[in-house]
């Protein structure tokens, strides 16, 4: 039997723009599947079961979520502005590192106007067609951070994760600031995926080999960001705001040495939301940033990782564009952190993160890296910011 969905007026309105988009982008990625065509009724009824039905379930407000929605998809859906073809992306790249020379143009060209998904498809034909994996060929063609920036951009976004992850804690040292940059900046699903793609990579448990690296006050907030269990509602409750900013207080600033117990519980499992209202409450009670809070009682890395969640909960978008100038700040380039944040947040983000760079430093981030870099690597990152 056919269902039958009836519309209120506001919901119908919210879904017009995602219609328009979702016709957009219908047209170049094949998004509307099962034999529905593009008329409108027909895209409203897939939008109104995939997006409002479900947010309906857990009482979220639906216009405001919808309305940012639409701008996100619009953003992502620039980079697809040529139809996809796996196969003959396959072909472009093979012909590209054929013969004597490599054509580097091409490679640019189609690893950073595909989506991550895309770029699946493309591996997985190449494969077909030639019997070798692609990431070995451009290993062999590459060089550089040409060539890790190539490879990061093969991997699921979860899968580069976890190889940063296990790079950072491989060998006799650690590297704990990436550890943090990682762990304390994704979300639950992030988090939970990225898990799950180092266990199929290396065999072995992040959590464990993140207690067996690390130490102290920083093992226990990064195994406490490892539950993937922050509260993702987007509701505010005034009083409990006010209870975990003097819970804070009394944490660090009200006592001889800083009980980390109470910064653990809060920062990481509140929602974003509660957290920025905790701040304000923090700072009216207390008359402090809490940030400042932060760095006076605490130092070194527990200080990082504290300072990272508070930032990311103010503004994520901003802690990003910050860490990037100062990948580039100075005489000598972090080309690492550079390619990481590009890669990661490519298809997240990386428009709003732009904007907040070109608003923090008066510069457009694709200035800034064409003037700490060079070459190919050069080229590979300006084209993914567009």
């Amino acid at each position: 039997m056919k269902e039958e969905y009836h519309f209120e007026y506001p919901e119908r309105q919210v879904l017009l723009p995602w219609v328009k988009v979702t016709k957009k982008a219908n047209k170049t990625l094949g998004i509307i599947k099962n034999g529905t065509n593009n008329k409108t009724e027909n895209i409203i009824v897939l939008l109104y079961k995939s997006m409002i039905l479900p947010r309906l379930e857990y009482n979220v407000q639906l216009v405001p979520h919808l309305k940012s929605d639409v701008v996100e998809l619009e953003k992502s859906t620039t980079r697809h502005r040529h139809s996809f073809d796996a196969e003959r992306d396959a072909k472009k790249l093979h012909k590209a590192c054929k013969g004597m020379g490599t054509d580097e143009k091409t490679i640019i060209e189609i690893l950073s106007s595909r989506s991550s998904e895309q770029r699946q498809q493309v591996k997985e034909k190449y494969k077909t067609i030639y019997s070798k994996d692609l990431e070995e060929v451009l290993k062999g063609e590459l060089s550089g951070n040409f060539e890790k920036t190539a490879l990061a951009l093969l991997g699921r976004p979860c899968e580069y994760e976890a190889q940063e992850l296990q790079k950072a804690m491989k060998g006799g040292g650690t590297d704990e600031s990436l550890l943090i940059e990682i762990l304390c900046t994704r979300t639950n699903q992030q988090i939970e995926a990225i898990k799950k793609a180092y266990k199929r990579l290396f065999e072995q448990d992040l959590e464990s080999d993140v207690k067996s690296d690390t130490s102290g006050s920083l093992r226990t907030i990064l195994v406490s960001v490892l539950q993937a269990d922050r509260d993702e509602e987007q509701d505010i409750n005034a009083e409990l705001a006010e209870q975990d900013a003097k819970n804070l207080y009394e944490a660090g600033e009200g006592r001889w040495g800083t009980e980390e117990l109470a910064f653990n519980v809060i920062l990481a499992k509140r929602n974003v939301k509660q957290l920025r209202a905790t701040f304000q409450a923090y700072e009216k009670l207390h008359g402090k940033d809490i940030e400042e809070a932060i760095q006076s009682e605490t130092s070194g890395n527990l200080e990082k990782a504290y300072l990272t969640l508070v930032r990311c909960a103010k503004d994520c978008q901003g802690y990003f564009a910050t860490r990037l100038h100062e990948s580039m700040k100075g005489t000598g380039t972090d080309e690492e952190t550079l390619i990481r944040i590009l890669v990661t947040r490519a298809e997240i983000d990386l428009p709003t993160i732009k904007e907040k760079f070109k608003q923090l430093y008066n510069s457009s981030l694709a200035q800034a890296i064409q003037s700490d870099t060079s070459g190919d690597l050069r080229k590979l990152l300006v084209a993914l910011l567009h």
